[in-house]
């Protein structure tokens, strides 16, 4: 068992622009004057460059189209609500904004992944959840350490406490769940999104260990990290609102691993940083600016990582 895969699905954006409904407590959108047009075709180019540059290195990228309707302002970040495992099980996720719960296309995903001999027996579905309010948004809520099975959560209006207790028993993962704030106006509110401040790769942890407030809470978070022998990257909170935290460990051909980051995370990191990161792995850095700037989700979010075995 690997802790990275190199098979990534991502989707292709028709209509990408600033999603009001999430912005209610994604703290990190910001809206532009742009026109719905502009913002698209930037969107697209950002998300072919991305694209091309992962196959560059040997990623398996498969890129399924996003269709005009419904309209899917998000659809670009399916990692929130489908996760891929090595047992052949799918996992369906409960979305809180309810024009992101249409870009569940699971029928079509599973269709294109068969279709290149991936194998999939199980459907674990959540979704029933949204009836009673309650949401956890795939590996935006959840970060896995596949190969200690130890699942890590922030809890926020879109991570429910008992649901990700849920799915840890279902997939067998131990649960380490903890709160996890940002600075808004002066205030202290809950991260959105846990991949925002945190990244778990084979053999190290970049996180904003700033962000988690109560100190046996991140004391416990670092033990189970150090417990397993990753080394930890801190970030600032400051990194980590420039995307800093939203990264992910992927395959590249053969032996090789990238972590894949924004341009903007790049830029954000000490010297220091980068030289430890480059210890364990090459950088991926992609210039998606319009996509952080309006969608509030970086790199990692744009990455649905395919573990199914092959046929």
């Amino acid at each position: 068992m690997k802790q990275y895969t190199n098979t990534i699905l991502m989707i292709e954006p028709v209509d990408f622009r600033f999603n009001e409904e999430t912005a209610v407590n994604n703290f990190f959108q910001n809206k532009t004057d742009e026109s719905s047009e502009s913002i698209q075709e930037k969107a697209l180019k950002e998300f072919q460059g991305m694209v091309s540059k992962l196959r560059e290195h040997g990623v398996n990228v498969v890129v399924l189209k996003d269709t005009p309707k419904p309209h899917t302002p998000d659809s670009i970040f399916p990692n929130n609500w489908i996760s891929f495992h090595e047992n052949k099980m799918i996992a369906l996720y409960p979305m809180f904004a309810q024009n992101r719960r249409d870009e569940r296309r699971d029928e079509d995903v599973l269709e294109l992944l068969g279709e290149k001999g991936f194998d999939a027996e199980e459907i674990m579905d959540y979704t029933s959840a949204e009836e009673d309010d309650i949401f956890l948004e795939g590996t935006g809520s959840i970060i896995l350490d596949r190969v200690n099975r130890i699942a890590f959560a922030a809890v926020s209006p879109r991570t429910d406490e008992e649901l990700f207790l849920e799915f840890c028993e279902d997939f067998e993962y131990m649960p380490v769940i903890f709160e996890a704030n940002q600075t808004v106006n002066g205030e202290r509110v809950p991260i959105y999104h846990t991949n925002v401040m945190m990244c778990v790769a084979d053999e190290y942890a970049v996180i904003c260990l700033d962000t988690i407030d109560d100190k046996s809470e991140k004391k416990n978070v670092v033990d189970q990290l150090k417990s397993n022998g990753k080394e930890i990257i801190a970030i600032t909170e400051d990194q980590m609102n420039k995307f800093a935290g939203n990264m992910l460990q992927v395959g590249g051909m053969g032996a090789a691993k990238y972590l894949v980051m924004s341009q903007t995370a790049y830029n954000s990191l000490t010297p220091e940083q980068i030289q430890t990161i480059e210890k364990y792995n090459p950088i991926i850095s992609v210039d998606i600016n319009t996509i952080e700037t309006l969608g509030g989700g970086s790199a990692r979010c744009m990455m649905a990582e395919v573990f199914l075995p092959k046929a």
